[in-house]
């Protein structure tokens, strides 16, 4: 069912665009007594219960508190369309314009140079302009505490990983989770299966009933932000590790947790800055003590035991007593990545990730990476 509105509701909105108007503003605050145009371009759908929902839900969050005017531009590909769309937005008076994914990194900074007043915001970017930020958070950081729940849930040692692509991002978040497993149940080994696509149910469907067809599956984790794996794993009596944002009521019967995004807490305070004329045009890469990442509310089907390991973990990560790519780390090969009292580099882990740990297996191959 679920499958099906999504899939309706793209066909139906090839390119939807709508406008939020709201008025529960901070009208105390000078900046904010005028209305702010606001465009957000999404790779998706906004009411697709993962990656897109969570920026949209969190930018009507902040609208309400700054004024803004939203105009958001739903399922636009990563090609000609996606500058188009840019375009349009900054045509129709956008002062702000988010590009809520990576693919979007080209045509945000050709827009962006052509429009300097016009500030934009570009998620999980690697470029900035004088005009454009980009943004994201340490979300492998609630991905080690979701492997230490799934390390200590599972009962056969074989837990699935369903990703999109092999590029830094996901392979950091795959290792994340893998050494939160492996903190905990050191003989719980982690299969991969990539699905080669952000959003496809079809493919997200066929990467999962290949781990499931090849191991003894019993909690699954994805890294895309397609709904079907927790349908699936709903379906086969798998335990659900989630991602993006807390879909426990969609899946109550086999839902655990998930890494999960509180984009508000970013908005709000660059879009003030920007209000000010205080924008700064940096890479943000923002921690659990900002914020923006946190781990959804442990379900019902959590034990007390494994929630209290989760937050101890937890508090050691929000005090900064040690991060997860701390060393010493040992990669799938055996060989050790990274000495005792060590830590990899932003610069490493955002854009050179490229091995696995210990206890990551390739779930279609079934051999390491």
């Amino acid at each position: 069912m679920i499958r099906w509105l999504i899939a309706l509701s793209i066909v139906v909105s090839a390119i939807i665009v709508s406008v939020i108007v709201v008025y529960d503003y901070d009208s105390g605050n000078e900046h904010v007594r005028k209305k702010t145009r606001v465009a957000m371009i999404m790779r998706g759908v906004r009411n697709d219960h993962s990656w897109n929902e969570a920026h949209y839900e969190a930018l009507e969050k902040v609208a309400r508190r700054l004024n803004l005017e939203v105009t958001v531009y739903d399922n636009i590909p990563a090609d000609s369309t996606a500058y188009n769309s840019i375009e349009k937005a900054v045509a129709n008076g956008a002062e702000i314009v988010i590009a809520n994914s990576f693919d979007f990194g080209a045509a945000a900074m050709s827009v962006a140079k052509k429009h300097p007043k016009v500030k934009f915001l570009h998620a999980a970017g690697v470029r900035t302009e004088t005009n454009l930020l980009t943004y994201f958070g340490r979300i492998y950081q609630m991905r080690y505490l979701s492997g230490v729940v799934a390390g200590l849930k599972t009962k056969t040692n074989e837990i699935g990983y369903v990703a999109a692509f092999r590029i830094p991002e996901v392979v950091r978040g795959l290792d994340a989770f893998t050494l939160g497993v492996q903190k905990v149940n050191p003989q719980a080994k982690v299969f991969v299966s990539w699905s080669h696509s952000w959003s496809d149910e079809s493919m997200a469907a066929e990467a999962t009933h290949s781990l499931l067809k090849k191991h003894h599956i019993d909690v699954l984790t994805v890294h895309l932000d397609a709904l079907s794996p927790y349908e699936i794993a709903d379906e086969k009596d798998v335990w659900i590790v989630g991602y993006n944002m807390d879909n426990s009521s969609r899946f109550p019967n086999h839902f655990l947790t998930a890494p999960v995004w509180r984009w508000e807490n970013f908005y709000e305070a660059q879009i003030r800055d920007i209000m000010s004329d205080n924008f700064i045009p940096e890479k943000y890469w923002l921690g659990v003590e900002s914020g923006v990442v946190d781990l959804a509310p442990l379900t019902e089907h959590v034990g007390e035991d494994i929630a209290k390991v989760v937050a101890h973990e937890m508090e050691m990560l929000a005090q900064n007593r040690y991060d997860v790519f701390w060393g010493p780390i040992v990669d799938s090969h055996g060989n050790v990545r990274v000495e005792k009292g060590e830590c990899i580099s932003d610069e490493d882990l955002l854009e050179h990730f490229d091995w696995y740990v210990k206890g990551v297996y390739d779930g279609i191959k079934s051999q390491k990476y």
